[in-house]
């Protein structure tokens, strides 16, 4: 059975009293692979409090995502804060399977919200944000064990990919979705990312990454360390 037909079953078969339903995820966006699975979002009025479920219905992998007609919004909300809208990019991007009149709008809310991005960092933030990036970048340079040097390049990766995307007001996300975050906001960029980062795991050289943060850290004052303080009266 195709991906929405197994969905629209298992919803008519184990949620047949739902508001609404829809299907999201990689089946509907058309990026797909063997391990992939089933990202469902259930909407119920009746039930007291959301939850999700992992699965296995007719061979598929199922993750379920159910909430009532106000539960949603406290992940809309959280989601939002953190700059990870999991919730709000599922239900933006995916197939109705049922309850058209009540999901609509929760799709149009969510739309919204991506659409408005994250809040901006203030200058405080980004001070911080510096300090730690210099930090790792600082460790990365000094450190002579290739075993440590692959652990901070991982962690320098992470807080500066952040760092690009807070400061330009994108969304961010882990994994994955990090990397997709960086090629929604440029293309360019993130192929310069992956490329810097992949030559020092490929070769240990560590020249790009380098040069890579400092040209993502000039605009906004370069490396930090000297005058950093927190919470000094």
């Amino acid at each position: 059975m195709e991906p929405i037909e197994v969905a629209k079953n298992f919803i008519s078969t184990n949620h047949p009293h739902c508001d609404g339903a829809l299907l999201a995820g990689s089946v509907v966006r058309g990026d797909a692979t063997e391990t992939s699975d089933l990202d469902i979002v259930i909407f119920d009025r009746k039930l007291k409090e959301s939850y999700r479920e992992s699965l296995i219905y007719k061979e598929w992998k199922v993750e379920l995502f159910v909430h009532n007609l106000g539960s949603y919004k406290d992940f809309f909300k959280s989601d939002c804060e953190r700059a990870r809208p999991s919730l709000p990019r599922m239900v933006s991007e995916g197939i109705i399977l049922k309850g058209k009149s009540v999901v609509d709008p929760i799709k149009m809310e969510a739309k919204k919200l991506l659409a408005k991005g994250p809040r901006l960092w203030s200058k405080e933030d980004i001070e911080t944000k510096r300090y730690f990036i210099s930090d790792a970048l600082d460790d990365f340079i000094g450190s002579e064990q290739r075993d440590e040097e692959i652990f901070i390049a991982q962690s320098l990766a992470e807080i500066l990919s952040e760092f690009v995307l807070r400061t330009n007001k994108q969304w961010v996300g882990t994994s994955k979705w990090t990397v997709r975050a960086l090629k929604q906001y440029d293309p360019k960029f993130a192929k310069r990312f992956v490329l810097s980062f992949d030559t020092f795991y490929r070769t240990g050289k560590k020249e790009k990454i380098i040069s890579l943060v400092d040209e993502v850290l000039t605009p906004y004052g370069g490396r930090l360390f000297e005058g950093y303080s927190v919470n000094k009266p």
